[in-house]
């Protein structure tokens, strides 16, 4: 006996091309889960997802609910490719009866015209070539319309099948196959148009590549599927490949193009230590990596899923344009039948003319052209944005970045670069800035401080050379101090000069006013005097002002810096940056409540960190957005948009893509009811054909699909 479903049950959906065959599934599926929240569909990708959970309901009963409309199904995990029929039929079916129809349609029509004795009589072969048309024209429609017509439940295909018989019953024969031929027509572009959205998503996320060249225990490489290769193993990658697997370089230097995730324009460099991501594209070197993550654990493959899921996560748009149409259609029929039946029984007007008027209001009922827009327009936002570096966990969000008033950033990691740099070095007392330099690398070169690697590595950018400091010795807490060229040094921080009572007012002076800036000071001395000072800082990122310039342009009216850093350095970080408003010295606790506050003030509010530790005020914000989340699958996880990259700009580009995104979905619902409201003012006043009408609705389809596309190129 089947069992009750205890876990979402997760459905491929073939033929699911349109919301009509939504509203199909709703009918039967509604009524054996008692809500619609327990159903969620991503149209674009023709998916369902059923939630039976605490329901005695099983997944024999889904299967008979989904097979009552008339659709196939096949359920589906996340990774598997859609079983798909070869055959000529099934993968050319709508094509060919599309052009039966077109093509029978028009010999009726020359038939017609060729013996066109009698303008009132339709010669009887012509019927028969038009008969012909209709039928190939609606023979993928009448078993859902019949479905629909049983139920009560008016959907698109009842809708022209009745105009097509309503023409047939008046003798408009030309007219009944018309329409059958644009509605097939139609049809087989929307569905042309649905697939190319649908290859644009696969062409974005199919970028690892099919093999592995796996060094065994012997040293021998082999060619293996991804998924076999252990965590742990060795992996070559050849010039111009593409990475299978994240992972660490373990030898070799190449430019690695990292766009594919990291939407960086520029190939990073990578060698031995660095981290490499699947689905990445070497450059001219030979790379030996350790991988780091199986097949399906990979940055890529956590996009290729979260992107998959987006679509399911649908936009505040996105319902409205439901709950409408789910008004608006019921309410034209309702109006067409008035139309048909008020006219002549109050006003004596003629039956087939009023009943022509209303079979045009049937067909304007249709809202295929107002529903489809935005999922198309949404998901072709959520891939350009992909493309580019920024993943957005759902329609949803793709909405609100145009809405932001105010936006709160960390400081670390953010707005800077999250690792202290040389600022300045500062020579006294006869000595030199190679020299400083040198004895502060002689006595860092051991230390794993970030301020000591920051010390030995401005020393090695500029060439200088030194030897570990003899006799070394660190002093807990305060530096450190060791023999060079048999001299004694010592390094230290300001506390540690002044217990060393070598400070003078002139020294102390200086270091209060670096201090102030913001910097962290190191001092240099031995036991006669100090040598000079080295400052520090945790470097300002290269974008980050003219990231934060762009945002104001683009209406963002307060940007405040978060940091649990000290005052000094958080203030001089922000005058540096642009930033209008600091808090700092907070706690996690308080930055939630600053958050708060800025929601309070400005409603629609973005935080951004690293996606940890700032998860709750990522929370608390209206939109949280990770920085850098490549390779970190805690701030992939926690945040609402993940930037991928260390690249702020993004942000900005963010706030524009948001409101393109927005105008363009807007320009759909306009423009398709538009149409809608011009073609009922046209069939009330008889100037409406039913092929016009329906030539219209297949236009308004395809130029709303058209437009939400253009998002692609974003």
């Amino acid at each position: 006996m089947s069992q009750a479903v205890d876990e979402p049950f997760r459905l491929r959906i073939y033929g699911m091309d349109c919301a009509e065959e939504v509203s199909l599934l709703k009918r039967e599926l509604v009524p054996l889960l008692g809500e619609d929240e327990r159903l969620s569909f991503d149209l674009l990708n023709g998916k369902l997802t059923v939630d039976a959970s605490s329901l005695d309901v099983t997944h024999a009963d889904v299967l008979a609910a989904i097979e009552r409309t008339g659709l196939t199904s096949e359920p589906w995990q996340d990774g598997d490719r859609p079983t798909e029929d070869h055959s000529f039929w099934k993968r050319h079916q709508r094509s060919t009866l599309t052009a039966v129809s077109g093509l029978f349609g028009l010999a009726g029509l020359i038939l017609q015209l060729w013996n066109a004795g009698d303008a009132d009589t339709i010669p009887l072969v012509s019927i028969v070539f038009y008969c012909v048309g209709i039928t190939a024209g609606l023979l993928m429609v009448l078993e859902k319309a019949w479905r629909s017509f049983v139920s009560m439940r008016p959907d698109m295909n009842l809708l022209m099948s009745v105009a097509v018989i309503g023409a047939i019953l008046i003798g408009e024969w030309f007219e009944g196959a018309t329409v059958a031929f644009l509605f097939s027509f139609s049809l087989l572009l929307e569905s042309w148009s649905v697939g190319r959205a649908r290859r644009a998503i696969a062409s974005l996320l199919d970028l690892s590549p099919p093999t592995a060249h796996l060094r065994d225990e012997k040293g021998k490489v082999k060619d293996v599927a991804p998924a076999d290769v252990p965590v742990n193993s060795t992996v070559v990658v050849r010039p111009g490949e593409k990475i299978p697997l994240d992972g660490r370089v373990i030898s070799g230097i190449s430019g690695v193009n990292q766009a594919p995730i990291t939407g960086e324009s520029v190939p990073v460099e990578k060698t031995s230590g660095d981290e490499v991501f699947a689905g990445t594209i070497n450059g001219d070197g030979l790379l030996e990596i350790e991988t780091t993550k199986a097949a399906d654990d990979t940055t890529l493959a956590r996009i290729i899923k979260m992107v998959g899921d987006a679509g399911s996560k649908r936009a505040p748009s996105e319902k409205w344009v439901e709950k409408f149409a789910a008004v608006y259609t019921p309410v034209v029929m309702i109006v067409a039948l008035l139309v048909l039946v008020i006219p002549p029984l109050a006003f004596g007007g003629q039956w087939s003319d009023w009943l022509y008027r209303s079979l045009v209001l049937l067909v304007i009922a249709c809202p295929c052209a107002l529903v489809i827009s935005t999922p198309v327009s949404v998901v072709a936002a959520l891939s350009a944005a992909a493309r580019n570096g920024v993943l957005i966990k759902g329609g949803v969000f793709i909405e609100l970045p145009a809405q932001l008033k105010a936006i709160a950033m960390d400081k670390t990691g953010t707005l800077t670069q999250g690792a202290p740099a040389v600022v300045d070095v500062v020579p006294m007392n006869g000595h030199d800035e190679s020299e400083l330099l040198m004895r502060a690398g002689a006595l860092e070169l051991n230390s794993n401080h970030p301020l000591a690697r920051a010390i030995v590595d401005e020393a090695k950018r500029r060439n200088i050379q030194f030897a570990p400091a003899d006799r070394f010795e660190t002093i807990q807490g305060k530096g450190a101090a060791g023999v060079i060229d048999g001299k004694q040094f010592w390094l230290g921080s300001h506390r540690y000069l002044e217990q060393r009572e070598q400070e003078t007012p002139e020294v102390h002076k200086q270091l209060e006013s670096m201090q102030e800036a913001g910097r962290t000071v190191v001092v240099v001395g031995n036991d006669e005097h100090v040598c000079g000072f080295i400052t520090l800082a945790d470097a300002i990122r290269e974008e980050t002002r003219n990231a934060i310039d762009e945002l104001h342009a683009a209406g963002i009216e307060k940007v405040v810096m978060l940091t649990g850093d000290n005052e000094g350095t958080a203030r001089a970080i922000a005058a540096e940056a642009g930033i209008d408003e600091v808090h700092a010295e907070l706690l996690p606790e308080d930055k939630v409540t600053a958050v708060a506050q800025l929601v309070e003030q400005y409603k629609y509010v973005a935080m951004i960190g690293d996606g940890v530790n700032d998860a709750p005020a990522l929370a608390r914000a209206s939109l949280g957005l990770a920085m850098g989340a490549a390779g970190s699958d805690a701030a992939i996880e926690t945040a609402d948009i993940a930037l991928m990259s260390d690249d702020l700009s993004k942000l900005p580009w963010l706030i524009r893509h948001s409101r393109r995104t927005l105008s363009i979905i807007r320009q759909n619902i306009c423009f398709s009811l538009a149409v809608k409201v011009l073609f009922v003012a046209l069939a009330f006043t008889g100037s409406a054909s039913l092929w016009a009408a329906i030539a219209a609705d297949m236009g308004a389809s395809l130029l709303v699909i058209g437009n939400g596309l253009r998002l692609l190129k974003s």
